[in-house]
């Protein structure tokens, strides 16, 4: 976990105090349970309560037990026990660790995923904000990088806005499925622990009950959280490579806010480039990075092992950090984008005329013109415009073909921007609601 890229909202549920405080908490709360059904006594779990409840772990004296013992969770115990005193003995009866860190695991991707969906929040305020701004700002649409027809630089908008409605549904499903509860002991089997602490315990933690747990929580869930999140870092990335795309000297249709005093480059003072996007772009690699070791966590031996955990002390923390920072970035940029549609209406008509070319062709087979003649007849005078020879208009005005079939007003009319704009009222019904339009 990389402090440059972690927030301290994120970062903190990755902390060794707060996973030792949930540790804490799930054994503290099966405690509860286990005195109710009168398998440990009362008085033992309220004192577990009475000198942890506003403890704080020491980290360095957990890691200084775990040296001799080489073992996380006894040595968690085993400060437990120097903090509450004799009672402690009733922690942990009939659990094992996998009880305590998978559960854990889950609580900590939960209250990640709850972070994330609000990223995704702040990405959709802006995005719809900048949108409807630019509903009807006219620019070209582009097909292999190549101008193809006219759109809106609003329609490019809302696309993206669509594509992070579907993220935050992801995310939400990605909770759901992550945040479960196993305290059923060696192999899964409940043979120690009564199935009522498991319900408790996941009540109390905001999870709900493993159904089958064989010692651990199977790794599919985690395989499917983490891919879930590579979707997401995906369709962040969609929208930097398009920014980035526009942004390019030649284009220059939308700009990263330059603030002042900033630097773009060490060595050309003239340069301001697309550094937040291209930083998300990278994030983004990092995001998907978490997903195929997180798909090969999924074969386990038996009941269980520990294959898993090692990747997961990894990815779990810098997979939620990075796409959290990459989120926040995200809304900021889209809060602060500079747009130039006096440069997009430049562009647009830069191929004088071309983006016309398919109402031109319907045009001529309405008439009667064979397709295959009214694609000739276009592209042979399109190719001309390519060639920088004049005005697409001004060629199909004099080709014999075209004239014998369509009047100039005619023809005139086939180049109308606005024809192009009739149904983003329908898109913008369709993305943001009645409101919108």
């Amino acid at each position: 976990m990389i402090p440059r890229y972690a927030r301290p909202e994120m970062a903190d549920i990755w902390s060794p105090q707060t996973k030792y405080r949930i540790w804490f908490e799930i054994e503290a709360h099966a405690a509860d349970k286990m005195a109710e059904l009168g398998t440990i006594p009362k008085q033992s779990a309220a004192a577990i309560w009475e000198h942890g409840r506003n403890a704080v772990f020491d980290a360095d004296r957990i890691d200084e037990i775990e040296r001799t013992t080489k073992h996380d969770v006894i040595a968690f115990l085993t400060h437990v026990s120097e903090i509450v005193g004799p009672e402690a003995r009733f922690l942990h009866q009939g659990m094992t660790s996998s009880d305590v860190l998978d559960t854990c695991l889950s609580v900590q991707l939960a209250r990640a995923s709850d972070i994330l969906i609000n990223d995704v929040d702040l990405v959709l305020a802006a995005l719809k904000k900048r949108a409807l701004e630019h509903k009807l700002t006219a620019t070209v649409g582009r097909s292999h990088g190549i101008h193809a027809e006219p759109t809106t630089f609003g329609l490019k908008l809302a696309g993206h806005y669509a594509a992070f409605q579907r993220a935050k549904e992801r995310l939400a499903m990605a909770k759901f499925e992550i945040a479960t509860c196993a305290i059923s002991g060696a192999v899964g089997t409940f043979a120690n622990v009564d199935p009522q602490v498991e319900e408790y315990v996941a009540e109390k933690m905001g999870l709900t009950v493993e159904p089958v747990s064989t010692q651990v929580i199977p790794r599919d869930r985690h395989a499917a959280f983490f891919a879930a999140l590579a979707v997401v870092a995906s369709s962040i990335e969609n929208l930097a490579v398009e920014i980035r795309h526009l942004q390019r000297t030649e284009v220059l249709e939308v700009e990263e806010f330059f603030s002042p005093g900033q630097k773009g480059s060490s060595a050309m003072p003239h340069k301001r480039n697309p550094v937040l996007t291209e930083n998300m772009t990278g994030l983004a690699r990092l995001v998907r990075s978490a997903v195929v070791p997180a798909l090969e966590n999924v074969a386990l031996w038996h009941e269980r092992d520990i294959s898993h955990s090692s990747v997961e002390r990894g990815i779990a923390p810098d997979a939620t950090v990075h796409l959290d920072f990459a989120l926040r970035r995200l809304a900021g940029l889209m809060e602060n984008l500079l747009i130039y549609p006096a440069n997009m209406q430049k562009n647009l008509d830069r191929l004088g005329g071309l983006v016309h070319s398919q109402r031109v062709m319907l045009g001529l087979t309405q008439v009667g013109v064979s397709r295959e003649d009214a694609y000739a007849a276009v592209q042979g005078n399109a190719m001309k415009v390519w060639r920088g020879e004049g005005q697409f208009l001004d060629f199909l005005k004099a080709d014999p073909v075209v004239s014998k079939a369509l009047t100039n007003e005619q023809l005139e009319s086939l180049f109308d921007l606005g024809y192009h704009f009739k149904h983003v009222d329908t898109i913008f019904r369709r993305v943001f609601g009645a409101d919108a339009v």
